[in-house]
């Protein structure tokens, strides 16, 4: 596999959290069982940013890019997504699926469209609590990277 470089020199403190969270990305992923082509992928992806010479904003484009990049794939081929994946997708999910709909019936019935965002929250733990034993489901199945990403 292609060595990411090691950035000592990095200044700006979010260019440098983003770099480090790429490295512990790259170093769970070495240590689980990967095909050859998402291997090569991955090389692939390292030595584009490798070829970035920025330290700065430039840097945490290209990295983030490259991580996203790295976990869909991940996710697409192999089911493997990292801690808390599903969580977050859902949460977000709950609260305009569920959330919304909730709102807007709590509001009509009681002749008050103001009351909508009362379902925002009621939304956000029907998807919380998806997306919590979706993950829950994925760690039982060893499908997950322990990394979290923010």
């Amino acid at each position: 596999m292609t060595q990411l470089l090691n950035r000592p020199n990095i200044e700006i403190a979010s260019v440098k959290k983003t770099y480090d969270q790429f490295e512990q990305l790259i170093r769970e992923i070495r240590k689980s069982a990967v095909p050859v082509s998402i291997s090569e992928s991955i090389d692939q992806h390292i030595a584009e940013l490798n070829a970035v010479t920025d330290n700065g904003h430039e840097l945490r484009k290209v990295t983030r890019q490259k991580q996203n990049a790295i976990l869909k794939s991940l996710e697409k081929e192999l089911k493997v997504v990292p801690r808390n994946h599903y969580l977050k997708l859902w949460m977000a999910l709950g609260m305009s699926a569920f959330g919304l709909p909730i709102g807007v019936a709590i509001g009509l019935s009681l002749g008050n469209i103001g009351l909508l965002a009362v379902g925002l929250p009621i939304g956000m733990g029907i998807g919380a609590a998806v997306g919590k034993n979706m993950d829950n489901k994925a760690v039982a199945e060893g499908r997950t990277l322990d990394i979290e990403i923010k």
